[in-house]
């Protein structure tokens, strides 16, 4: 079991997305100030803090001295957001932070910082930003969405725009350690398990893959599998 602790004003930025916070295993308390910070990780010696610089309650460097001076609280990982403000980032180091972000932070780094820390493998569904563009509805269609499930079949999409089935679409997109990955395919379904507000879910399916495409997503596959 996995124990993170996140600051109150911080809970809005993260449940933007879906993602490793859910799992069975891993246990998520929040906490309004600082104080509640420490008293929380006192009880449960969590994992990891994800808090900011400016928090109610006793300061932060004073909050953060007391966990790296105590033997057992000591042993947390921390990640400190702050503003971007003359200091900030120096301040935010001296409370011995993991790793220190500026806001507005993407909430899809945050996670991946998080997940790092933590040492969490990624879950099945591996997410992408892509470009997408409807290639048989209108023309100036292009747009951009998250992706996640992607194989050499297919991948789900996630946006606000409203597709329907057999519309023709071509993704772009880029793999780690890979060139760019153009991927001709069809709208196949629609999902209405959009994660956020506003937003649909379509299941498209590549078509005419390129040899170089299919093993570039093949390898990303493998590689994240393990």
């Amino acid at each position: 079991m996995k124990k993170i602790l996140i600051a109150d004003v911080l809970k809005s930025l993260l449940a933007k997305e879906t993602s490793f916070l859910d799992r069975a295993n891993v246990k998520v308390f929040t906490a309004p100030t600082n104080d509640d910070l420490l008293a929380v990780h006192r009880a449960e010696q969590v994992n990891l803090i994800i808090s900011q610089l400016d928090m109610p309650g006793m300061k932060s460097d004073q909050l953060y001295a007391a966990i790296r001076n105590d033997g057992e609280l000591r042993k947390v990982s921390l990640i400190m957001l702050c503003n971007g403000r003359p200091g900030d980032r120096e301040q935010a180091e001296r409370c011995t932070a993991n790793a220190v972000l500026t806001q507005p932070v993407d909430s899809a780094l945050l996670l991946k910082k998080a997940q790092d820390l933590l040492d969490i493998s990624w879950r099945e569904s591996y997410r992408v930003l892509l470009s997408v563009n409807i290639t048989g509805t209108s023309k100036d269609s292009a747009f951009f969405c998250r992706s996640e499930n992607i194989s050499t079949t297919g991948l789900l999409v996630e946006t606000d725009r409203v597709l329907k089935e057999g519309d023709r679409v071509v993704c772009s997109f880029f793999l780690p350690g890979a060139r760019q990955i153009v991927a001709p395919g069809e709208i196949v379904r629609s999902l209405n398990s959009a994660q956020k507000a506003g937003q649909r879910r379509y299941g498209v399916k590549f078509d005419k893959l390129t040899p170089e495409a299919k093993s570039a997503i093949e390898a990303f596959v493998a590689k994240k599998g393990h």
